[in-house]
């Protein structure tokens, strides 16, 4: 369950104020949003066809759009679930 090769450690960008110590303390833990949950992905019919049917209607290959959602935990607080219910075909600029 644990992939310490696929995680990459946490960087900000370089700023003249610091907010805290820079300085590791303690042991290194994982935060990978699978460790400690299982999660769980929703998507809304409405959404994905309206996906699907900007995609048919594009004549490039690839482009870009946004899926909108709202993530949530599990009443039990073992879990986490993904509701995605909002298509944005963004813009071309």
């Amino acid at each position: 369950r644990f992939a310490p090769k696929r995680m990459v450690p946490f960087s900000f960008p370089l700023s003249k104020c610091a907010l805290w110590d820079p300085v590791p303390m303690g042991d290194v833990i994982g935060a990978h949003i699978t460790y400690y949950s299982n999660p769980r992905l929703a998507l809304l019919e409405k959404t994905l066809r309206l996906a699907y049917r900007h995609a048919k209607q594009n004549e490039k290959k690839s482009f870009s759009c946004f899926l909108l959602g709202t993530l949530a935990v599990d009443e039990d607080g073992e879990g986490i679930t993904l509701t995605i219910d909002r298509f944005d075909p963004g813009r071309e600029v």
